[in-house]
């Protein structure tokens, strides 16, 4: 008898070109949800999964409209009521490309060099959408799909999700599911696998700083008006002490202390300070006192100022005491922190310490809290197993840095634990010009999650 994972893996392999291909038809659609001009794009993207999944056998398939961008569902029962049904989630939309002058090849013009391929959307997330797609197709084709499943796409993920909530929670009978999928994480190299059972959370929010009620001359005003520019960099500069800690009041009292056993645990990925200053060209790292490196970007909170903008920024001089400043910052969140209780953590510190001389605004925007997962489940063994297999080796549980809203969504809405797991890496430059995916662990991606879903029926 032949074995259905054989074949399956065999198609796999038989079809990788046609595979690869159609992952660069996904990815030159120029989707990016933040932008009004791609509006149109958005509905194209959408339309090309509703597209492909009925192709691949997928039934009740339907581009749903939200209060923004639409989500892509469909489903495929025919495993049985007893069976096991997951819900696999993906994100169709992407980020913008600037700035553009930095792109070796178009953005979205798949370009294959050696074993990447470079595009916007390649890794975060159309590539891992596919790998989820293209196990599916290689097992329906070859064999019985041992377990039940329904897919669910969004379009705004990259802009924090603001409809997905209500969609679930209006869905929840067509959603309702065992487990959840998410392939939108990654690993650290290529030669190790892994699996993220934590994420952290994000509260963003906009300071703006104003003065005086217009801008005002530098040498005429100067030296009797506090400049919002200099005000914002005094209260952004007091935001951490000496030793790298955030100093918002209250900021570290819901944070979990990390025990001996987790600490061993991150002290397994293979990665170095000297990884870390190559990957980001620093002269020297720097962060919170008394923990390492993996520890602070997964296991630690955090707050960053994304940007600031204040008085002329033009090219040449003109010398101006502007009329306001305004810093974007975000606060990446532990498990049991909030971010309603980390905004009114911000108000607090700006009541105490902003000065008289100026007024200050507090805007929030979007967030979400932290999610963790119980790393002996017997959905993420059946995912260990399925590394392991592929990879001849054990993977490494990791903490992801960044923030996947919905898997705390599908945990307080629709009652189910999310696998979290991605075949992109960290120098996948993500978010950044000259976006890549790495093909050989694409590859071996698709192997791994055919092994995974035969493992999860049994």
């Amino acid at each position: 008898m032949i074995d259905p994972r054989s074949s399956a893996i065999q198609y796999a392999h038989e079809n990788s070109s046609r595979f690869l291909q159609e992952l660069k038809e996904f990815i030159s659609i120029p989707s990016i949800s933040t932008d009004e001009a791609s509006k149109k794009d958005i509905q194209s993207a959408a339309e090309w999964l509703a597209t492909h999944l009925r192709s691949l056998g997928v039934v009740n398939v339907q581009v749903m409209p939200t209060g923004g961008h639409p989500v892509v569902y469909g489903e495929w029962l025919q495993a049985g009521t007893s069976a096991l049904t997951v819900l696999v989630y993906g994100h169709y939309d992407v980020q913008p490309v600037d700035p553009l002058n930095l792109w070796v090849s178009g953005p979205f013009s798949p370009d294959v060099r050696g074993d990447y391929i470079y595009a916007r959307g390649c890794t975060d997330m159309k590539g891992q959408i596919m790998v989820a797609l293209d196990a599916f197709e290689c097992i329906s084709k070859t064999s019985q799909l041992p377990i039940n499943f329904k897919f669910i796409f969004e379009g705004e993920e990259e802009i924090g999700s603001p409809h997905l909530s209500a969609f679930l929670e209006s869905h929840k009978k067509m959603l309702h599911c065992d487990v959840a999928i998410n392939p939108d994480a990654g690993a650290i190299t290529p030669d190790v696998p892994c699996i993220t059972y934590a994420l952290r959370g994000l509260a963003y929010m906009e300071i703006r700083i104003d003065g005086p009620d217009h801008d005002l001359h530098s040498g005429v005003f100067g030296g009797a008006v506090h400049n919002p520019a200099q005000s914002l960099c005094e209260l952004i500069a007091g935001m951490h002490d000496s030793q790298g800690r955030v100093t918002l009041p209250g900021f570290y009292d819901k944070v979990r202390v990390l025990d001996p056993k987790e600490r061993a645990e991150l002290d397994r990925m293979p990665i170095s300070d000297d990884y870390y200053l190559k990957a980001t060209g620093v002269p020297a790292l720097y962060g919170e006192a008394d923990f390492t490196t993996v520890e602070r970007i997964g296991a630690r909170p955090t707050l960053e100022v994304n940007g600031i903008v204040s008085g002329f920024i033009g090219e040449g001089a003109k010398t101006v005491l502007p009329a306001l400043a305004m810093a974007k910052i975000s606060c990446r969140l532990v498990p049991d922190q909030q971010p309603e209780d980390v905004y009114q953590q911000m108000r607090s510190y700006l009541n105490t310490r902003a000065p008289q001389t100026i007024r200050w605004t507090l805007s929030t925007m979007h967030g979400g809290p932290a999610s963790i997962s119980d790393r002996n489940s017997v959905y993420i063994q059946a995912l260990y197993n399925a590394l392991e297999t592929i990879w001849n080796k054990p993977p490494i549980f990791k903490r992801e840095g960044g923030s996947v809203p919905v898997v705390l969504d599908f945990q307080r809405i629709l009652g189910v634990q999310t696998v979290n797991t991605g075949f992109s890496m960290w120098d996948d430059n993500m978010h950044s010009p000259n976006e890549k995916l790495h093909l050989p662990s694409w590859y071996r991606g698709i192997d791994s999650f055919i092994h995974f879903y035969f493992n999860l029926a049994q």
